[in-house]
């Protein structure tokens, strides 16, 4: 292997102007892929196409209608809905959301289907029609009419009446999904703006699927323009600080742009697609290429200070740090790629870019950086001793106290990992976005003030054709919803038994006696039957009963809750209809919420068998590359304390851990090793080149190396904690933590792995010792 990083370092040197021109024209080659990224928004892009909750839910879709759906959300300033000016203005925005691109269904309260009977006839209308000519009793009428109608109420009219809804379904091509979700969100917020100017007396707040979809967009854009931009800035000041070099900070930020384009191009000819996750792309490639570049430059200025050519230097540095970086790219590699164990699509595209972002960070800093550096003018002034003084003092520090530091590092470790239990896996995915995004502030208010955004759809098959008509299921359905909305979550079900109820009663003369379920299934048939012909085109019930009316939805609409609250729920539900339901012969329950409640707690799983692999991968690698058992078994402490810590500390002070949290050991376990491995080498060196005693291999790790993994920690948390001011939920957690983590990584290493080398060294620095003083009595 020493021959090795001799032979390539004269190489590199060497081959300079061949280098140059070679390794551009791949990069251009490489970044060319880029022009077939795309970019999607579509919630659906974090679940595969397996997913048996994505399953169930497109099933429920094809069998029914689409759950995509804008609503918009009126506010009268005055309190009242039911004046004549607010349901004029209701009653012409319903008109109009008909315009809305891809909409194939609008209800409002105005357009609520109303029943009644007139004399033997059946009557189906519009709630109401004319709202400016009504009288003050009509609108007496239509208030206490929609306030009590069990399918309004919570849905799309408050208990109070001062907050109402048109709720518009949309139901896309799905041909660009880039272009249809802005076309629809751009002309309801026109609309929305058209009836700020125009009646300023009402607010207007915009939520649904479809401003969910397109919040996953903005956040991304709001992301790749704000922190993008700042984290280059940050990384060159600090470039700039610690390097103290023009030329290594120019070289280095070259080696990242060009580690970037490589990977975002090779992304494209692969054919993985851009979604919200993919945002820190840029600045987690940025981060951690940063770290080859650092540890070469810093051997290499350290050489020229002592007096070496710039050819010397260089080669130096690639002999010394070739072996190092090499290995701690290859284990960050392997831990982005144990991404690919995740149940979610996007933390795939993702580990699998970065990972080929850090294989050509890893290609250039030791050919491109190396080429460039002995071409371009370096100058390098003289430092004094002094300025290495902080590395030797923190190193004899270790030294003297390590028994000390050994048991304190030990305490606090079990202390910590002791709080990781407290961490409860909790998601809300509407909390995914913070409040500086439109679609959050409007779910809140909407969630607050009218009905919620989290939905349970459950299809109730009769089994048999025509079984929806059929007492028994009819009176299991209607018992399975009022036991529904007795649940503490639960704000409004959706659920056709309260439409059999009202014809029950209007074809007995609207006696409210008969508002119960018609007990003979020829006559429940009838009566759905004369509802379905009345009811004008876009209204009909296609979105509650399917085509040869066997099966039926019915649809729980929830307060915002978490993973745990929705799977809690879920299960109370099937234990409650396997119990009490014996003319309901299945039911499939699906929605949004409860695809990401269920791929959260999957998700932990699937990560964790990724990791634990990616740690045997990594310990035996380092077990071959360092050629000691001992020392690779070892270096597994410094590896996995780190993420125990931190997820302790994290449940300490947070306490939840959410989808995002779930792929960030696995990610920074590779990040975690560089540290590790960049000390361990160059105690090894000292050891076996050397021949120096455990304490004398540890001062001579902090005097070589301390300072390249002080600055590479500094950059690493710096980037990490840009990352942690996204607007989107899944990457800020995922930022801070794993800044978290990478700090800890600085202190086991620089505090707990030298204490426990000396220690685990004492027998062996014996002997060496004792064979020093028969060689030299003098000593």
């Amino acid at each position: 292997m020493e021959r090795l990083e001799n032979a390539f370092g004269y190489w590199v040197v060497r081959a300079r102007w061949l280098l140059i021109p070679v390794v551009l024209l791949a990069v251009v080659l490489a970044a060319g892929g880029a022009q077939y990224l795309k970019f999607t928004s579509d919630y659906r892009v974090f679940f595969s196409a397996d997913n048996p909750q994505l399953l169930a839910f497109d099933e429920m879709e094809q069998t029914y209608t689409k759950d995509d759906n804008v609503l918009i959300v009126l506010t009268p300033a005055d309190g009242n809905v039911f004046s004549r000016d607010t349901l004029a203005v209701v009653e012409k925005y319903t008109r109009q959301a008909w315009q809305i691109p891809y909409s194939i269904r609008v209800d409002s309260i105005t357009d609520f289907q109303y029943t009644e009977a007139q004399e033997d006839d059946l009557t189906v209308r519009d709630l109401v029609s004319g709202a400016e000519d009504l009288s003050d009793a009509a609108l007496a009428k239509v208030r206490d009419i929609a306030i009590n109608e069990p399918l309004l109420r919570h849905r799309l009219i408050s208990p109070e009446g001062d907050v109402t809804a048109i709720n518009v379904t949309i139901q896309l091509p799905g041909v660009d999904e880039t272009k249809e979700v802005p076309e629809v969100v751009n002309f309801v917020r026109a609309m929305a703006d058209d009836i700020r100017a125009n009646y300023p007396d009402i607010s207007v707040h915009l939520t649904g699927l479809t401003f969910m979809n397109n919040a996953f967009s903005e956040t991304a854009q709001l992301d790749a323009s704000t922190l993008i931009p700042v984290s280059f800035a940050v990384m060159i000041v600090c470039l700039g600080l610690l390097l103290r070099g023009f030329a290594g900070t120019v070289v280095t930020l070259l080696v990242i742009v060009f580690s970037i384009l490589a990977a975002m191009g090779i992304s494209g000819y692969l054919g993985m697609p851009l979604t919200p996750s993919s945002a820190p792309i840029p600045i987690i490639i940025l981060t951690v290429a940063i770290a080859n570049s650092v540890h070469i430059l810093v051997t290499f200025y350290f050489e020229m200070r002592h007096g070496r050519t710039r050819f010397e230097a260089m080669r130096e540095s690639l002999r010394i740090n070739l072996q190092p970086v090499f290995l701690t790219s290859f284990t960050t590699t392997i831990g982005f790629l144990t991404m690919n164990f995740s149940e979610v699509p996007p933390f795939q595209y993702m580990g699998n870019t970065v990972a080929i972002g850090v294989v050509a960070s890893f290609i250039l800093s030791v050919t491109l950086l190396p080429a460039l550096m002995v071409v371009l003018p370096v100058r390098v002034k003289p430092v004094s001793s002094d300025q290495f003084d902080f590395m030797a003092r923190l190193g004899d520090f270790v030294v003297n106290h390590y028994k000390a530091l050994l048991v304190g590092m030990t305490i606090v470790v079990v202390v910590l990992a002791s709080f990781v239990p407290r961490n409860e896996l909790n998601d809300e995915f509407v909390k995914y976005f913070d409040d500086r995004i439109e679609f959050r502030t409007d779910t809140d208010y909407t969630t607050a003030h009218l009905t919620g955004l989290y939905t349970i759809s459950y299809s109730l098959f009769s089994g048999e054709t025509g079984g929806i008509s059929e007492p028994g299921f009819l009176r299991d359905v209607d018992a399975f919803a009022e036991w529904a909305r007795s649940q503490p979550e639960v704000l409004y079900v959706s659920t056709v038994t309260d439409i059999f109820k009202r014809l029950n009663k209007n074809m007995h003369g609207d006696d409210e006696a008969y508002y119960t379920l018609p007990d003979n299934r020829e006559l429940a048939a009838q009566y759905l039957l004369l509802y379905e012909m009345s009811l004008p085109y876009g209204l009909d019930l296609n979105n509650q009963i399917n085509v040869d009316k066997s099966s039926t939805r019915l649809m729980l609409v929830m307060h915002s809750l978490s993973t745990k609250q929705m799977l809690d729920i879920e299960r109370r539900a099937s234990e409650w209809l396997a119990a009490n339901a014996p003319h309901i012969v299945a039911a499939h329950a699906a929605s949004p919420n409860l695809m990401f409640a269920h791929i959260s707690s999957r998700n932990i799983v699937s990560m964790l068998t990724g990791t634990t692999l990616a740690l045997v991968l990594i310990s035996a690698l380092l077990v071959v590359a360092l050629r000691s058992v001992k020392i690779g078994l070892v270096s597994m402490v410094p590896n996995l304390v780190p993420a125990a810590m931190g997820f302790g500390l994290w449940g300490l002070l947070v306490g939840e851990v959410g989808l995002a949290l779930s792929i960030v050991t696995g990610m920074t376990l590779g990040i975690v090793v560089d540290d590790t491995v960049h000390f361990l080498s160059k105690y090894l060196r000292a050891r076996r080149e050397q021949q120096a005693t455990a304490p004398e291999a540890v001062r001579y790790a902090f005097n070589n190396v301390g300072r390249a993994l002080l600055y590479t920690s500094i950059i690493l948390v710096a980037g990490f904690a840009i990352l942690a001011t996204s607007a989107f939920k899944l990457n800020s957690g995922m930022g801070m933590l794993s800044a978290l983590i990478v700090t800890l990584a600085l202190i086991a290493d620089f505090l707990l792995l030298p204490a426990l080398l000396i220690k685990i060294e004492e027998k062996n620095d014996a002997k060496l010792k004792a064979g020093r003083r028969a060689t030299h009595p003098d000593i």
